[in-house]
């Protein structure tokens, strides 16, 4: 038995999101359904980091553990032949799996660290071009002015406030490490990077730094909107059309073929 690491890609536009749902409408029901169709077995994955409808996905981590003997290169065509064209999976690690030890790689409790992108289309009008793959808004944004609120979220926090109610995360607590706000023409580029996020996280500050973009608010009202874990203070949450997990952080000595930041960045500009 081997645990098999995937790096897999998806446009969650026409998609109920990452996690397996009665519809079968999920990128994880897709993914599981090929996996079947290339292994004749029934295959039950783990992912890095659940995203919701709407969000995309340039570089979700999954494992899986399966008995079948096959080559890198066969995993990704062999799978990718029965999947549709808005999800394909990138690369194939296979790691091997010790039963009887708990140090073996998991996608989610392995990961060190998460990213996502969010891609603003900042335009007096909206574009069809963008339509599903960035946010809109048509207000001027002052990127310097995002850049001072979001030094507020820096470090470990209590992030209540930019927590959806039915998040099923066991703790609010999260550490964020870096908040990144690039203007490029029109588009405005957010790159979170935490420990991890709570469910609607990345929208709802998004959300919170337009406000202050647009000078609705000031900078340091987003380190009031933390400090009072109230989710009614914080702006509402943003749409999903511009949000995508970037990259998932793990050891190196798991040797996974990863793309870097840079990398994900270089990508979007091409969409």
């Amino acid at each position: 038995m081997k645990r098999l690491v995937l790096g897999v890609q998806y446009d969650g536009g026409s998609w109920q999101g990452w996690q397996t749902q009665p519809s079968g409408n999920t990128v994880q029901d897709a993914l599981e359904r090929a996996l079947q169709q290339f292994t004749k077995a029934e295959i039950k994955t783990t992912c890095a980091g659940r995203t919701d409808a709407g969000v995309h996905g340039i570089e979700q981590v999954v494992h899986f553990d399966c008995d079948l003997v096959r080559e890198p290169y066969s995993w990704v065509n062999g799978v990718n032949a029965f999947l549709p064209a808005s999800v394909a999976v990138q690369w194939v690690k296979e790691l091997p799996l010790d039963t009887e030890s708990e140090d073996n790689f998991h996608a989610r409790f392995s990961a060190r660290a998460r990213t996502y992108h969010y891609i603003l289309h900042n335009a007096a009008i909206r574009s069809p071009m963008w339509s599903g793959r960035a946010g809109w808004t048509f207000r001027a944004l002052d990127v310097e002015r995002m850049r001072a609120a979001a030094t507020h979220l820096l470090g470990e926090h209590d992030f209540s406030a930019f927590r959806a109610s039915g998040c099923q995360a066991k703790t609010p607590v999260k550490h964020m490490y870096d908040i990144q706000v690039r203007r490029q023409g029109e588009m405005i580029i957010f790159t979170l990077r935490a420990s991890a996020f709570l469910h609607h996280m990345v929208r709802n500050i998004v959300g919170s730094l337009i406000f202050v973009g647009t000078g609705k608010r000031e900078p340091e009202w987003m380190g009031e909107v933390l400090a009072s874990m109230n989710r009614e203070i914080a702006a509402p949450t943003f749409m999903p059309d511009g949000l995508y997990l970037a990259r998932i952080d793990y050891e190196d000595k798991w040797g996974l073929p990863q793309r870097d930041l840079v990398e994900t960045l270089a990508f979007l500009s091409f969409l």
